[in-house]
Protein backbone atom coordinates (compact mmCIF):
# COMPACT_ATOMS: atom_id res chain seq x y z
CA UNK A 1 0.00 0.00 0.00
CA UNK A 2 1.44 3.61 -0.81
CA UNK A 3 0.34 6.80 0.97
CA UNK A 4 1.74 9.90 0.24
CA UNK A 5 -0.58 13.42 -0.09
CA UNK A 6 -1.69 14.89 -3.35
CA UNK A 7 -2.42 18.51 -3.03
CA UNK A 8 -4.36 18.98 0.16
CA UNK A 9 -6.01 15.07 0.56
CA UNK A 10 -4.52 12.00 2.51
CA UNK A 11 -3.74 9.09 -0.42
CA UNK A 12 -3.82 5.42 0.27
CA UNK A 13 -3.86 3.42 -2.69
CA UNK A 14 -2.82 -0.31 -3.83
CA UNK A 15 -1.99 0.91 -7.40
CA UNK A 16 0.89 -1.01 -8.62
CA UNK A 17 4.12 0.99 -7.63
CA UNK A 18 6.08 1.06 -11.21
CA UNK A 19 2.77 2.65 -12.70
CA UNK A 20 3.06 6.13 -13.57
CA UNK A 21 2.17 9.19 -11.17
CA UNK A 22 0.53 10.61 -14.56
CA UNK A 23 -2.10 8.33 -15.04
CA UNK A 24 -2.93 7.94 -11.37
CA UNK A 25 -3.48 11.52 -10.90
CA UNK A 26 -5.58 12.00 -14.48
CA UNK A 27 -7.29 8.57 -14.13
CA UNK A 28 -7.52 7.71 -10.44
CA UNK A 29 -7.88 11.26 -8.98
CA UNK A 30 -9.61 12.71 -12.05
CA UNK A 31 -7.41 15.73 -12.11
CA UNK A 32 -6.59 16.61 -16.10
CA UNK A 33 -5.08 19.59 -15.21
CA UNK A 34 -1.70 17.91 -15.91
CA UNK A 35 -1.30 17.10 -19.19
CA UNK A 36 0.00 13.85 -21.30
CA UNK A 37 2.21 14.90 -23.96
CA UNK A 38 5.10 12.97 -24.95
CA UNK A 39 5.26 10.33 -22.08
CA UNK A 40 9.22 10.39 -22.51
CA UNK A 41 9.98 13.29 -19.87
CA UNK A 42 10.54 15.64 -22.81
CA UNK A 43 8.11 18.06 -23.26
CA UNK A 44 7.31 19.15 -19.63
CA UNK A 45 3.53 19.39 -20.22
CA UNK A 46 3.24 16.85 -17.15
CA UNK A 47 5.06 18.51 -14.73
CA UNK A 48 4.41 18.30 -11.14
CA UNK A 49 5.83 19.43 -7.83
CA UNK A 50 6.96 16.43 -5.55
CA UNK A 51 7.70 17.57 -2.08
CA UNK A 52 10.23 15.29 0.49
CA UNK A 53 10.49 15.72 3.72
CA UNK A 54 14.15 16.73 5.25
CA UNK A 55 16.33 16.53 8.30
CA UNK A 56 15.76 19.59 9.49
CA UNK A 57 11.96 19.30 9.51
CA UNK A 58 11.28 21.66 6.03
CA UNK A 59 10.09 20.13 2.66
CA UNK A 60 12.29 20.30 -0.07
CA UNK A 61 10.23 20.49 -3.60
CA UNK A 62 11.47 19.53 -6.79
CA UNK A 63 9.90 19.62 -10.41
CA UNK A 64 9.60 16.34 -12.07
CA UNK A 65 7.69 14.92 -15.13
CA UNK A 66 4.65 12.80 -13.69
CA UNK A 67 5.07 10.56 -17.09
CA UNK A 68 8.25 9.03 -15.40
CA UNK A 69 7.81 9.13 -12.27
CA UNK A 70 6.81 5.99 -10.71
CA UNK A 71 3.75 5.99 -8.67
CA UNK A 72 6.11 4.18 -5.91
CA UNK A 73 8.57 7.06 -5.95
CA UNK A 74 5.40 9.46 -3.97
CA UNK A 75 5.60 6.85 -1.27
CA UNK A 76 5.86 9.68 2.15
CA UNK A 77 5.82 12.67 0.10
CA UNK A 78 4.14 15.70 -0.83
CA UNK A 79 2.48 15.71 -4.98
CA UNK A 80 1.26 18.60 -6.27
CA UNK A 81 -0.46 19.47 -9.15
CA UNK A 82 -1.62 22.35 -11.08
CA UNK A 83 -5.17 21.81 -8.82
CA UNK A 84 -3.11 22.40 -5.41
CA UNK A 85 -1.74 25.32 -6.47
CA UNK A 86 -5.11 26.93 -7.44
CA UNK A 87 -6.76 29.91 -5.44
CA UNK A 88 -9.76 30.10 -4.78
CA UNK A 89 -12.83 31.59 -6.76
CA UNK A 90 -10.74 31.63 -9.74
CA UNK A 91 -8.20 34.14 -8.80
CA UNK A 92 -4.77 33.98 -10.52
CA UNK A 93 -1.84 33.16 -8.48
CA UNK A 94 1.29 35.45 -8.88
CA UNK A 95 3.16 32.78 -11.15
CA UNK A 96 -0.27 32.41 -13.14
CA UNK A 97 -0.27 35.74 -13.67
CA UNK A 98 3.22 36.90 -14.85
CA UNK A 99 2.12 34.53 -17.52
CA UNK A 100 -0.91 35.98 -18.38
CA UNK A 101 0.61 39.34 -18.21
CA UNK A 102 3.56 38.70 -20.37
CA UNK A 103 1.25 36.78 -23.09
CA UNK A 104 3.15 33.53 -21.62
CA UNK A 105 0.11 31.01 -22.62
CA UNK A 106 -1.37 30.86 -26.27
CA UNK A 107 -3.01 27.34 -26.97
CA UNK A 108 -2.38 26.54 -23.45
CA UNK A 109 -1.26 22.92 -23.58
CA UNK A 110 2.45 23.97 -21.86
CA UNK A 111 1.22 26.26 -19.94
CA UNK A 112 0.90 23.87 -16.76
CA UNK A 113 4.49 22.54 -17.17
CA UNK A 114 5.27 26.18 -16.96
CA UNK A 115 3.29 26.92 -13.74
CA UNK A 116 4.10 24.63 -11.71
CA UNK A 117 8.22 24.72 -12.67
CA UNK A 118 7.98 27.94 -11.49
CA UNK A 119 5.91 27.77 -8.54
CA UNK A 120 8.92 24.86 -7.82
CA UNK A 121 11.31 27.89 -8.42
CA UNK A 122 8.96 30.02 -5.71
CA UNK A 123 9.35 27.54 -3.13
CA UNK A 124 13.05 26.95 -3.87
CA UNK A 125 14.76 27.89 -0.46
CA UNK A 126 17.58 29.43 -2.96
CA UNK A 127 17.57 32.79 -3.75
CA UNK A 128 16.19 33.99 -7.51
CA UNK A 129 17.78 35.35 -9.45
CA UNK A 130 17.60 35.84 -13.61
CA UNK A 131 19.68 32.19 -14.03
CA UNK A 132 17.69 30.17 -11.77
CA UNK A 133 14.52 31.75 -13.31
CA UNK A 134 15.42 30.36 -16.62
CA UNK A 135 16.99 27.16 -15.06
CA UNK A 136 13.35 26.45 -13.56
CA UNK A 137 11.77 26.38 -16.96
CA UNK A 138 14.35 24.28 -18.56
CA UNK A 139 12.39 21.12 -19.21
CA UNK A 140 9.65 23.03 -20.38
CA UNK A 141 8.69 23.37 -24.09
CA UNK A 142 6.33 25.42 -26.00
CA UNK A 143 5.76 25.47 -29.58
CA UNK A 144 3.12 28.68 -29.74
CA UNK A 145 5.01 31.63 -27.59
CA UNK A 146 8.54 31.74 -29.50
CA UNK A 147 9.97 31.69 -25.42
CA UNK A 148 10.32 35.30 -25.46
CA UNK A 149 7.12 35.89 -23.41
CA UNK A 150 7.45 33.40 -20.87
CA UNK A 151 11.46 34.75 -20.27
CA UNK A 152 9.83 37.96 -19.28
CA UNK A 153 7.33 36.08 -17.07
CA UNK A 154 10.14 34.38 -15.75
CA UNK A 155 11.88 37.83 -15.20
CA UNK A 156 8.34 39.26 -13.76
CA UNK A 157 8.46 36.29 -11.26
CA UNK A 158 11.93 36.93 -10.15
CA UNK A 159 11.70 40.41 -9.29
CA UNK A 160 8.97 39.83 -7.27
CA UNK A 161 10.47 37.20 -5.48
CA UNK A 162 13.55 39.48 -3.96
CA UNK A 163 11.24 40.55 -1.37
CA UNK A 164 11.28 36.79 -0.37
CA UNK A 165 12.62 35.64 2.99
CA UNK A 166 15.36 33.24 3.58
CA UNK A 167 13.26 31.64 6.24
CA UNK A 168 9.56 31.17 6.31
CA UNK A 169 9.62 30.88 2.81
CA UNK A 170 6.19 29.20 2.58
CA UNK A 171 4.82 31.40 5.40
CA UNK A 172 5.69 34.76 3.18
CA UNK A 173 4.62 32.61 -0.52
CA UNK A 174 1.70 31.65 1.17
CA UNK A 175 0.68 35.19 2.26
CA UNK A 176 1.29 36.32 -1.00
CA UNK A 177 -1.04 34.00 -2.34
CA UNK A 178 1.61 31.82 -4.45
CA UNK A 179 0.94 28.54 -2.90
CA UNK A 180 -2.85 28.13 -0.55
CA UNK A 181 -2.18 27.92 3.30
CA UNK A 182 -2.75 24.20 3.62
CA UNK A 183 1.56 24.18 2.40
CA UNK A 184 2.12 25.41 6.18
CA UNK A 185 0.57 22.30 7.46
CA UNK A 186 2.37 19.99 5.09
CA UNK A 187 5.46 19.59 7.37
CA UNK A 188 3.47 18.13 10.55
CA UNK A 189 1.63 15.63 8.10
CA UNK A 190 4.52 14.10 6.48
CA UNK A 191 6.17 13.87 9.47
CA UNK A 192 2.95 11.73 10.60
CA UNK A 193 3.38 10.24 7.87
CA UNK A 194 7.04 9.18 8.36
CA UNK A 195 6.01 7.67 12.17
CA UNK A 196 3.57 5.75 10.57
CA UNK A 197 5.46 4.38 7.73
CA UNK A 198 8.51 3.46 9.58
CA UNK A 199 5.96 1.01 11.71
CA UNK A 200 4.53 -0.44 8.70
CA UNK A 201 7.98 -1.04 6.86
CA UNK A 202 9.02 -2.74 10.32
CA UNK A 203 6.47 -5.51 9.52
CA UNK A 204 6.70 -6.17 6.28
CA UNK A 205 9.16 -8.94 4.77
CA UNK A 206 12.08 -8.43 2.71
CA UNK A 207 11.50 -8.58 -1.26
CA UNK A 208 13.74 -10.46 -3.68
CA UNK A 209 13.93 -11.10 -6.98
CA UNK A 210 11.34 -7.83 -8.12
CA UNK A 211 12.36 -5.12 -10.89
CA UNK A 212 14.69 -2.85 -9.66
CA UNK A 213 13.57 0.70 -10.42
CA UNK A 214 15.34 3.86 -9.29
CA UNK A 215 14.35 7.15 -10.58
CA UNK A 216 12.46 5.23 -13.90
CA UNK A 217 13.91 7.81 -16.54
CA UNK A 218 14.40 5.02 -18.66
CA UNK A 219 12.49 2.38 -18.00
CA UNK A 220 8.95 3.99 -18.03
CA UNK A 221 10.04 5.25 -21.23
CA UNK A 222 10.95 2.32 -22.62
CA UNK A 223 9.18 -0.40 -20.85
CA UNK A 224 6.08 1.20 -19.10
CA UNK A 225 3.55 -1.83 -19.16
CA UNK A 226 6.50 -4.08 -18.25
CA UNK A 227 7.64 -1.73 -15.38
CA UNK A 228 3.74 -1.75 -14.79
CA UNK A 229 2.71 -5.29 -14.69
CA UNK A 230 6.04 -6.89 -12.19
CA UNK A 231 6.36 -6.25 -8.69
CA UNK A 232 9.36 -3.21 -8.31
CA UNK A 233 12.04 -2.92 -5.78
CA UNK A 234 11.81 0.91 -5.71
CA UNK A 235 15.27 2.13 -4.98
CA UNK A 236 15.25 5.96 -5.24
CA UNK A 237 14.54 6.36 -1.76
CA UNK A 238 16.78 4.01 0.06
CA UNK A 239 19.01 5.90 2.13
CA UNK A 240 21.57 3.60 2.00
CA UNK A 241 21.90 4.12 -1.38
CA UNK A 242 21.74 8.26 -1.39
CA UNK A 243 24.54 10.90 -0.89
CA UNK A 244 28.11 11.88 -1.76
CA UNK A 245 31.15 11.56 0.75
CA UNK A 246 34.93 11.35 0.26
CA UNK A 247 37.02 8.76 2.28
CA UNK A 248 40.02 9.19 4.29
CA UNK A 249 41.86 7.43 1.74
CA UNK A 250 40.57 9.75 -0.81
CA UNK A 251 38.54 8.32 -2.46
CA UNK A 252 34.99 9.98 -3.35
CA UNK A 253 32.12 7.74 -2.76
CA UNK A 254 28.14 8.03 -4.28
CA UNK A 255 25.25 6.06 -3.44
CA UNK A 256 23.95 4.23 -6.80
CA UNK A 257 20.41 5.92 -6.28
CA UNK A 258 22.49 9.46 -6.03
CA UNK A 259 20.69 11.97 -8.82
CA UNK A 260 21.99 13.56 -11.53
CA UNK A 261 20.87 17.07 -9.53
CA UNK A 262 22.00 15.55 -6.37
CA UNK A 263 25.88 15.87 -8.03
CA UNK A 264 25.33 19.21 -9.61
CA UNK A 265 24.53 20.24 -6.14
CA UNK A 266 27.04 18.59 -4.11
CA UNK A 267 29.45 20.44 -2.05
CA UNK A 268 31.79 17.99 -2.97
CA UNK A 269 31.64 17.41 -5.86
CA UNK A 270 31.41 21.50 -6.88
CA UNK A 271 35.02 21.87 -5.39
CA UNK A 272 36.22 18.84 -7.16
CA UNK A 273 35.30 20.09 -10.38
CA UNK A 274 34.68 24.03 -10.71
CA UNK A 275 32.55 23.83 -14.16
CA UNK A 276 30.56 21.18 -12.80
CA UNK A 277 27.49 23.29 -12.93
CA UNK A 278 28.08 23.46 -16.81
CA UNK A 279 28.95 20.12 -17.49
CA UNK A 280 25.40 19.12 -15.68
CA UNK A 281 23.44 21.41 -17.94
CA UNK A 282 24.28 19.29 -20.70
CA UNK A 283 23.11 16.42 -19.20
CA UNK A 284 19.73 16.86 -19.51
CA UNK A 285 16.53 19.24 -17.99
CA UNK A 286 15.88 19.98 -14.11
CA UNK A 287 13.10 18.00 -14.23
CA UNK A 288 14.85 14.89 -15.41
CA UNK A 289 17.87 15.75 -13.45
CA UNK A 290 16.08 15.78 -10.08
CA UNK A 291 14.85 11.62 -10.90
CA UNK A 292 17.68 9.99 -12.95
CA UNK A 293 19.95 8.00 -11.03
CA UNK A 294 23.47 7.61 -11.86
CA UNK A 295 23.67 3.88 -11.46
CA UNK A 296 20.66 4.11 -13.83
CA UNK A 297 22.71 6.01 -16.50
CA UNK A 298 25.12 3.40 -16.03
CA UNK A 299 23.21 0.24 -15.82
CA UNK A 300 21.09 2.02 -18.89
CA UNK A 301 24.08 0.50 -20.84
CA UNK A 302 23.48 3.21 -23.53
CA UNK A 303 26.45 4.16 -25.21
CA UNK A 304 26.14 7.52 -25.29
CA UNK A 305 25.13 8.14 -21.41
CA UNK A 306 26.31 11.35 -20.51
CA UNK A 307 27.03 10.10 -16.92
CA UNK A 308 28.56 7.21 -17.72
CA UNK A 309 31.18 9.12 -20.23
CA UNK A 310 31.95 11.40 -17.20
CA UNK A 311 32.93 8.89 -14.96
CA UNK A 312 34.87 6.69 -17.32
CA UNK A 313 37.22 9.31 -17.60
CA UNK A 314 37.57 9.41 -13.55
CA UNK A 315 38.71 5.84 -13.83
CA UNK A 316 35.28 5.04 -11.98
CA UNK A 317 34.90 1.67 -10.11
CA UNK A 318 31.20 0.35 -9.17
CA UNK A 319 30.79 -1.72 -6.27
CA UNK A 320 28.01 -4.59 -6.92
CA UNK A 321 26.29 -6.74 -4.06
CA UNK A 322 24.05 -9.78 -4.84
CA UNK A 323 20.80 -10.59 -2.05
CA UNK A 324 23.08 -13.08 -0.22
CA UNK A 325 25.37 -10.06 0.88
CA UNK A 326 28.51 -10.67 -1.38
CA UNK A 327 29.98 -7.60 -2.88
CA UNK A 328 32.68 -7.33 -5.14
CA UNK A 329 34.31 -4.41 -7.33
CA UNK A 330 33.80 -3.89 -11.22
CA UNK A 331 36.26 -1.17 -13.06
CA UNK A 332 33.46 0.82 -14.98
CA UNK A 333 35.37 0.54 -18.39
CA UNK A 334 34.89 -3.06 -17.64
CA UNK A 335 31.24 -3.01 -17.04
CA UNK A 336 30.47 -3.63 -20.61
CA UNK A 337 30.66 -6.43 -22.87
CA UNK A 338 28.91 -5.61 -25.74
CA UNK A 339 26.28 -3.53 -26.80
CA UNK A 340 23.23 -2.98 -24.01
CA UNK A 341 25.47 -6.21 -22.41
CA UNK A 342 26.78 -5.81 -18.75
CA UNK A 343 29.33 -7.62 -17.22
CA UNK A 344 27.38 -7.88 -13.58
CA UNK A 345 25.39 -10.66 -13.15
CA UNK A 346 21.82 -10.48 -13.22
CA UNK A 347 20.87 -10.51 -9.37
CA UNK A 348 23.90 -8.07 -8.73
CA UNK A 349 22.97 -4.71 -7.72
CA UNK A 350 24.58 -1.53 -7.79
CA UNK A 351 25.56 -0.52 -4.42
CA UNK A 352 28.02 2.28 -4.82
CA UNK A 353 30.31 4.10 -7.15
CA UNK A 354 33.68 5.66 -6.60
CA UNK A 355 36.66 7.23 -7.94
CA UNK A 356 40.42 9.02 -6.62
CA UNK A 357 40.13 12.40 -5.56
CA UNK A 358 41.18 14.61 -8.51
CA UNK A 359 44.69 16.58 -7.49
CA UNK A 360 43.77 20.28 -7.18
CA UNK A 361 46.59 20.57 -10.74
CA UNK A 362 44.14 18.16 -12.71
CA UNK A 363 42.27 18.82 -15.24
CA UNK A 364 38.71 17.55 -16.35
CA UNK A 365 36.18 18.23 -18.86
CA UNK A 366 33.11 17.10 -20.41
CA UNK A 367 31.98 18.14 -23.42
CA UNK A 368 28.43 17.24 -25.52
CA UNK A 369 27.05 17.91 -28.50
CA UNK A 370 23.41 17.30 -29.57
CA UNK A 371 20.28 18.82 -31.64
CA UNK A 372 19.36 20.37 -28.29
CA UNK A 373 21.42 21.83 -25.46
CA UNK A 374 19.03 20.66 -23.03
CA UNK A 375 16.98 17.18 -22.24
CA UNK A 376 18.88 15.69 -25.69
CA UNK A 377 20.57 12.25 -26.47
CA UNK A 378 24.49 13.38 -27.53
CA UNK A 379 25.44 13.00 -31.32
CA UNK A 380 29.08 12.66 -29.08
CA UNK A 381 30.05 13.27 -25.85
CA UNK A 382 33.43 12.84 -24.38
CA UNK A 383 35.28 13.54 -21.09
CA UNK A 384 39.34 14.13 -20.44
CA UNK A 385 41.01 13.70 -17.15
CA UNK A 386 44.77 15.37 -17.34
CA UNK A 387 48.02 15.54 -15.19
CA UNK A 388 50.30 17.93 -16.86
CA UNK A 389 53.80 19.07 -15.40
CA UNK A 390 55.47 21.74 -17.63
CA UNK A 391 53.24 21.52 -20.70
CA UNK A 392 53.66 17.76 -20.43
CA UNK A 393 51.63 14.93 -19.90
CA UNK A 394 51.87 12.97 -17.45
CA UNK A 395 48.73 10.98 -17.08
CA UNK A 396 45.66 10.95 -19.52
CA UNK A 397 42.22 9.48 -19.85
CA UNK A 398 40.01 10.04 -22.31
CA UNK A 399 36.32 8.55 -23.02
CA UNK A 400 33.79 9.24 -26.07
CA UNK A 401 30.12 8.03 -26.14
CA UNK A 402 28.10 7.90 -29.68
CA UNK A 403 30.75 6.59 -31.62
CA UNK A 404 30.69 2.42 -30.72
CA UNK A 405 28.37 0.03 -29.44
CA UNK A 406 29.41 0.75 -25.59
CA UNK A 407 30.73 3.62 -23.73
CA UNK A 408 34.34 3.64 -24.78
CA UNK A 409 37.56 4.88 -22.77
CA UNK A 410 39.67 5.23 -25.64
CA UNK A 411 42.64 3.30 -24.05
CA UNK A 412 45.51 3.90 -26.94
CA UNK A 413 44.89 7.21 -26.86
CA UNK A 414 45.32 8.29 -23.58
CA UNK A 415 48.44 6.16 -23.66
CA UNK A 416 49.99 8.12 -26.57
CA UNK A 417 49.33 11.03 -24.79
CA UNK A 418 51.70 10.44 -21.80
CA UNK A 419 54.93 12.17 -21.69
CA UNK A 420 54.07 14.12 -25.29
CA UNK A 421 54.02 18.16 -24.97
CA UNK A 422 50.57 19.58 -25.79
CA UNK A 423 51.02 20.63 -28.93
CA UNK A 424 48.68 20.83 -32.12
CA UNK A 425 51.10 18.17 -33.64
CA UNK A 426 50.68 16.27 -30.59
CA UNK A 427 46.75 16.56 -30.36
CA UNK A 428 46.48 16.04 -34.25
CA UNK A 429 48.40 12.78 -33.87
CA UNK A 430 46.01 11.67 -30.60
CA UNK A 431 42.90 11.84 -32.93
CA UNK A 432 44.92 9.62 -35.85
CA UNK A 433 44.99 7.15 -33.26
CA UNK A 434 40.97 8.01 -31.55
CA UNK A 435 39.55 7.48 -34.83
CA UNK A 436 41.19 3.43 -35.08
CA UNK A 437 39.30 3.23 -32.06
CA UNK A 438 36.16 4.34 -32.62
CA UNK A 439 33.28 2.59 -34.93
CA UNK A 440 30.56 4.99 -34.93
CA UNK A 441 27.16 4.28 -37.51
CA UNK A 442 25.06 6.46 -39.06
CA UNK A 443 21.80 7.16 -37.43
CA UNK A 444 19.07 9.61 -36.37
CA UNK A 445 21.51 11.50 -34.72
CA UNK A 446 24.36 12.00 -37.70
CA UNK A 447 26.51 10.22 -40.14
CA UNK A 448 29.31 7.80 -38.91
CA UNK A 449 32.01 10.59 -40.26
CA UNK A 450 30.00 13.45 -38.85
CA UNK A 451 30.68 11.75 -35.54
CA UNK A 452 34.39 11.04 -36.15
CA UNK A 453 34.28 14.72 -36.73
CA UNK A 454 32.73 15.62 -33.67
CA UNK A 455 35.47 13.24 -31.68
CA UNK A 456 37.93 15.70 -33.18
CA UNK A 457 36.21 18.75 -32.20
CA UNK A 458 35.84 17.73 -29.00
CA UNK A 459 39.26 16.39 -28.28
CA UNK A 460 40.60 19.42 -29.54
CA UNK A 461 38.02 21.51 -27.29
CA UNK A 462 39.30 19.68 -23.84
CA UNK A 463 42.52 21.08 -25.22
CA UNK A 464 41.87 24.19 -25.47
CA UNK A 465 39.86 25.07 -22.38
CA UNK A 466 42.37 23.86 -20.52
CA UNK A 467 45.82 25.44 -22.33
CA UNK A 468 44.43 28.38 -24.52
CA UNK A 469 48.00 30.05 -24.17
CA UNK A 470 49.81 27.31 -25.90
CA UNK A 471 47.39 26.55 -28.02
CA UNK A 472 44.71 28.08 -31.03
CA UNK A 473 41.90 27.30 -32.43
CA UNK A 474 43.34 28.31 -35.95
CA UNK A 475 46.36 26.12 -35.24
CA UNK A 476 43.67 22.91 -35.04
CA UNK A 477 41.28 23.10 -37.45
Amino acid sequence: MLHFYLNNQRIRTDQPAGSTLLDFVRYEQHLKGTKIGCREGDCGACTVLVGELQPDGQVQYQSMTSCLTPLGNAHGKHIVTVEGINAAAGALTPVQQAIVQEGGSQCGFCTVGFVMSLTGHSLSAQPATPETGLAAIDGNICRCTGYKSLERATALLTSQLAARPTDNVVDWLSEHQFVPTYFKDVPARLQTLKAELLNETNNQPPTTNNQLLGGGTDLLVQRPEHVRAVPVQLLYDQAALRGIRQEADGRVVLGAATTAENLRASPIMQQLFPGLHGYMKLVSSTPIRNMGTVAGNFINASPIGDLTIFFLALNATVTVGTPAGARRDIPLHELYSGYKTLTKAADEQVLEISFATPQPTDHFNFEKVSKRTHLDIASVNSALWLRTSGGFVQDARLSAGGVGPTPLRLARTSAFLVGKEVTPATLAAANEIAQTEISPISDARGTAEYKRLLLRQLLFAHFLQFFPERLSFRELV
